[in-house]
This record gives C-alpha cells, sequence and structure tokens, in this order.
C-alpha cells in the first residue's frame, strides 16, 4: 500500500527520511568495527555546531507523528542538553572501542521507532523545548 501525497504515511510503514537514515547507519555498522566509530563522531559535532540540515532531518523523521508544541529554550537549558548530550555520546565512543558496534543499533531503535524523548532532547540541543 503506497500513501498518496499529502495524506499520512501509516504507522507500519516508514518516510524517505527513515529509510535513508537507516542506510546510512548501516553503512556504519559495517565500518564501525574498528576503533573509531563515525555516528558518534558526527553525532558529537552535531552538539557542537548545531547544524540546520540536523534539524530539519528530525522534523522530517518524525513526519506524521504528533508532537507537542516547542517554543524557545532558556540558554541554560540549552547547555545543559549540549553537555548532557556530549557526554552521552562520548560515553557511546568509548563503549564503541569494543568489538561490537553499539551506536548504530541504538540508531536503528530511535529511527524505527521515532520515541518522543529523542525529539525533545534534539530539540532541548537546538535552543526550544
Amino acid at each position: 500500500m503506497k500513501p498518496n501525497h499529502g495524506q499520512p504515511y501509516p504507522q507500519f510503514l516508514m518516510n524517505p527520511s527513515q529509510l535513508k537514515c537507516l542506510s546510512v547507519f548501516a553503512v556504519f555498522a559495517l565500518i564501525g568495527f574498528g576503533p573509531i566509530s563515525p555516528g558518534c563522531l558526527i553525532g558529537l559535532s552535531i552538539v557542537i555546531i548545531r547544524p540546520a540540515w540536523f534539524w530539519t532531518l528530525t522534523n522530517n523523521i518524525y513526519a506524521q507523528r504528533p508532537l507537542p508544541s516547542l517554543t524557545f529554550a532558556t540558554t541554560q537549558h540549552t547547555r545543559q542538553a549540549r553537555i548532557k548530550c556530549g557526554l552521552s555520546l562520548l560515553a557511546l565512543f568509548i563503549i564503541d572501542i569494543a568489538p561490537v558496534p553499539v551506536t548504530p543499533v541504538i540508531a536503528f531503535a530511535i529511527i524505527l521507532t521515532r520515541p518522543l524523548w529523542f525529539f525533545k532532547t534534539v530539540a532541548g540541543v537546538y535552543g526550544k523545548c
């Protein structure tokens, strides 16, 4: 069943942004068997730089899902969110030194299930809450 343009995707179908992200993290899982985790490095750079494309990608992944309305966060809230995300990604980077890549597995789960906590975390990093 292929959805028509303008109509929401059924819950069991993935949107195009989800499919693209899954394919990227599948490649990361294959090349992540070395000591460097590309997913963590990209995640850390996103937390530091906060590029506009990642906010757009996050909104596209969560398309057709009810989301809370967002307002601007305080500078302190944004700083705390960025520190927590940075430390979490650093911990995952250290864990990924082991021969089994952990970050792509977590990314698969987030991309497939689209949990609300992840959207709120990204919104906090980008100064929205």
